[in-house]
């Protein structure tokens, strides 16, 4: 009995395994053939294959370029040495090997004319007109009156300026072909995503025509380079001489131009910057049309919204751009714009800080009406401005420093001495005569105002968008701000000169 229990338990417990495991094995065959069948979604997506075929059909239209700017070279002379000194002729021997002579050599000495001298500089461009337009970086040509592009097939051309800028580092530059040249074409650099692939040609330290490959790593980066940085960042190598090449995204557009790496070696480490296609192409069109550039001029002076500010001003987020100063001849003050307002739209476009907004004004046409979505004590409205032309020669006035001590200030808050003004206090601190407000005496360098750069000789014109002219209305402010459970005050601060800012503060 025990035998046949003991024989019996295995086939019981074997037997409905069998059908399991072929159901499971069936299933799992069923799924891979679904799961074959069924296309990868967008995301994962393998590699390219290879670039070889991309590369081959706008690899004709990437150029080098070969700036040389002649200047009138120093005369050098030989070091003064005793008459007779074993190392006279060696010295002497030395400088005239290197072109810059001594007394008595030929070209060379006190009285000989100076030299010329030839500075040379290698980088890269690319053509987007048959006709013969090629665009580069401005710094890639410089200063320099002889410019010459190599093509792939080794055909020099001299190339003139069309137009450069400074501020965004371009440079067109035309060429003359007796047939029409290998051209490529911009692409929209907005609908680009980090992660996608890209394609880089240059002519990295001199090298002639180069490929590398690799991807986006981020969008919208500020390298404090000039006031309208947007850079597409990528870890597509890009070495010296890569200036001015392009970006290709995988259709073959032009979506970049490479301009700068960051590196600690001057080679590439995985992180380089290039001018997007969406800034540089209105800039390339004013610089064609014009020989220079028209950008468009809002005439206010802005600064960041924080998150205290924008507690202090009831805007829910920090967004947008904060008008700290009005240009009396500019287009902002008869579209009734005021210092105090928040734009958070600009003709159409999101301003999502305040490195947005002039950015977008820049590259809007000077003349042309735009409708400016501001934020004011709260309320959201619209104004209508028309744009003006942004003068290269504008100047910020600098702030001047108090040159002597403040007297004994009768009220304090926030970490400020204050006093009402007066004809002593404009003279020690220098301030304009038409300068109303309340002047701050000296600045406790513990507080939250000297953090913020609050600094005694400076005028608190407004607390929460409200004038004061003496201590008691700001402390009674900030008393009332304190009652109605506010965490901050909206300082607007002017220097001597007048020119306003805002600087929000804690009140808790």
């Amino acid at each position: 009995m025990n035998t046949a229990t003991n024989a019996l338990a295995p086939s019981k417990a074997v037997l409905p395994q069998r059908p399991l495991r072929r159901l499971a094995a069936s299933c799992f065959a069923v799924l891979t053939l679904v799961a074959t069948a069924m296309p990868l979604p967008a995301y994962a997506r393998s590699a390219p294959e290879s670039f070889a075929d991309l590369a081959d059909e706008v690899t004709g239209a990437v150029v080098n370029i070969s700036a040389s700017t002649t200047v009138e070279a120093r005369n050098r002379t030989l070091p003064q040495l005793p008459p007779g000194t074993p190392f006279e002729d060696l010295f002497e021997e030395f400088f005239n090997r290197r072109g810059q002579g001594g007394p008595g050599s030929p070209g060379g000495g006190e009285n000989s004319p100076s030299r010329p001298r030839s500075s040379n500089s290698l980088g890269s461009g690319f053509v987007i007109d048959p006709s013969g337009i090629v665009v580069t970086n401005n710094h890639v040509i410089g200063d320099a009156n002889d410019i010459s592009v190599i093509f792939p097939d080794g055909t020099r051309l001299k190339a003139e300026i069309i137009g450069k800028d400074s501020k965004v580092d371009l440079a067109v530059l035309k060429v003359k072909s007796d047939k029409p040249l290998k051209a490529v074409k911009f692409g929209d650099s907005e609908t680009i995503r980090a992660g996608d692939w890209v394609m880089a040609i240059g002519n990295p330290f001199g090298l002639g025509g180069s490929v590398t490959a690799g991807i986006v790593s981020a969008r919208g980066r500020n390298i404090e380079s000039g006031p309208y940085d947007n850079y597409i960042q990528t870890d597509a190598s890009i070495n010296k001489g890569n200036s001015g090449g392009p970006l290709f995204n995988m259709n073959g557009e032009v979506i970049g131009i490479n301009t700068a790496i960051l590196s600690p070696t001057g080679g590439s480490v995985g992180i380089g910057f290039a001018v997007p296609a969406s800034t540089a192409v209105p800039i390339i069109d004013q610089l064609r049309q014009f020989g220079e550039t028209r950008r468009g001029w809002l005439g206010v002076r802005i600064q960041n919204v924080d998150d205290a500010t924008a507690e202090a001003l009831n805007l829910g987020t920090a967004r947008g751009a904060l008008v700290a100063g009005i240009d009396d001849k500019g287009p902002a003050k008869p579209a009734g714009l005021e210092v105090g307002d928040v734009i958070v739209r600009f003709d159409g476009r999101e301003v999502k800080d305040s490195r947005d907004l002039p950015r977008i004004v820049a590259s809007s046409p000077v003349g042309k009406a735009v409708d400016v979505t501001i934020v004011r004590k709260g309320q959201e409205m619209t104004k209508q401005v028309t744009l003006g032309r942004l003068e290269d020669t504008e100047k910020q006035a600098s702030l001047q420093q108090p040159s002597t001590e403040p007297p004994t200030a009768t009220r304090q808050a926030l970490g400020l001495n204050m006093s009402g003004m007066t004809d002593e206090l404009r003279r020690r601190f220098s301030l304009k005569d038409d300068l109303k407000g309340v002047v701050i005496t000296r600045v406790d360098p513990n507080s939250a105002a000297s953090d913020k750069r609050i600094q005694a000789g400076e005028v608190i014109v407004e607390v929460n968008q409200e004038p004061v002219s003496n201590p008691a209305d700001v402390t009674k402010k900030i008393d009332d701000l304190k009652a109605q459970n506010r965490k901050s005050a909206l300082l607007l601060v002017a220097n001597a000169q007048g020119e306003v800012r805002f600087v929000a503060l804690s009140i808790e």
